[in-house]
């Protein structure tokens, strides 16, 4: 038999007739504020169980099913959510962590489609080849992350951190990252020729300064007000993109074609190697 306690009152929350939680049962329980850190959940089904605060950190989730549950607030720091399933193709079956501590959890190869992160922390977080197609992540801190491989295609990362992330060979089409901090973060590709894609994203106002993106595809994308100082932009496709007003000071434009790029009222003076069609006006 194995006791799930309360992490401050010590209330005993729930009786497992088992010898672990490896695998078990624990659907449709409340366990809020339940303490079950370092304990192994791997594989454990946990579907619309409310966890609200639960101490999960340095837990084993490998392989759990946590479809509807609800885990607003929840520490998760360190835990091992490798391969669990969080999310899913429907908003109504995906897992809830608004304000959720994230922070160096592993959730490589994880289903997190839907899933509700808004202001969740995912510092240093480890997303290689994970799925957040449509997920909402808006203001949520993924700085120093790394996600080789993964999917953002549609998920809203409005306001998000993700400085200093590491998102090679990612796709984040069709993302809203409007007025979000990618300083310095790393848009490139493992492989040779490879490329990670934003195509059709909307960046308004966000922040890309210092920007490793050679290769990227990214066309038709909201560029204006962009910050773009500094960023390595060499190569990159940014067919149908506007980069009205952007700042490119500094900014590697080599073997970037602009014919179809909008860039009125940006300042080209301080860019690198910016081959500008003649016809082009109102830049400066």
């Amino acid at each position: 038999m194995l006791e799930i306690k309360h992490k401050t009152t010590g209330e005993v929350l729930a009786v497992i007739d088992a010898d672990s939680l490896v695998g078990a049962d624990l659907q449709e329980m409340c366990l809020e504020g339940a303490d079950l850190h370092n304990r192994d959940l791997s594989g454990a089904r946990l579907n619309a169980t409310e966890m609200e605060g639960a101490d999960l950190s340095h837990a084993n989730l490998q392989g759990a099913t946590l479809y509807r549950t609800h885990l607003n607030l929840a520490d998760m720091r360190g835990a091992n959510l490798t391969h669990a399933r969080i999310g899913s193709n429907m908003h109504s079956n995906a897992a809830i962590l608004e304000q959720a501590d994230l922070s160096g959890a592993d959730l490589s190869h994880s289903d997190l489609r839907h899933t509700r992160l808004a202001n969740a922390i995912l510092t240093g977080a480890t997303l290689t080849r994970a799925d957040f197609c449509e997920a909402d992540l808006q203001g949520c801190n993924l700085s120093q992350a790394v996600a080789h491989d993964a999917l953002f295609i549609k998920a809203n990362l409005h306001k998000a951190d993700l400085s200093g992330g590491d998102f090679r060979d990612c796709h984040l089409n069709d993302t809203n990252m409007i007025g979000a901090n990618l300083r310095g973060i790393n848009l490139e590709s493992k492989q040779e020729g490879g490329f990670s894609a934003i195509n059709l994203a909307k960046l308004e106002n966000a922040d890309l300064s210092g920007a490793r993106l050679r290769n990227i595809s990214a066309e038709d994308c909201d560029m204006r007000h962009t910050n773009l100082s500094n960023a390595d932009l060499s190569h990159a496709v940014l067919g149908g993109s506007v980069l009205r007003s952007a700042n490119v000071s500094g900014a590697d434009f080599t073997g970037v074609e602009l014919a179809s790029v909008t860039i009125d009222f940006a300042n080209f003076s301080k860019a690198l190697n910016a081959d500008i069609p003649s016809y082009k006006k109102n830049y400066r």
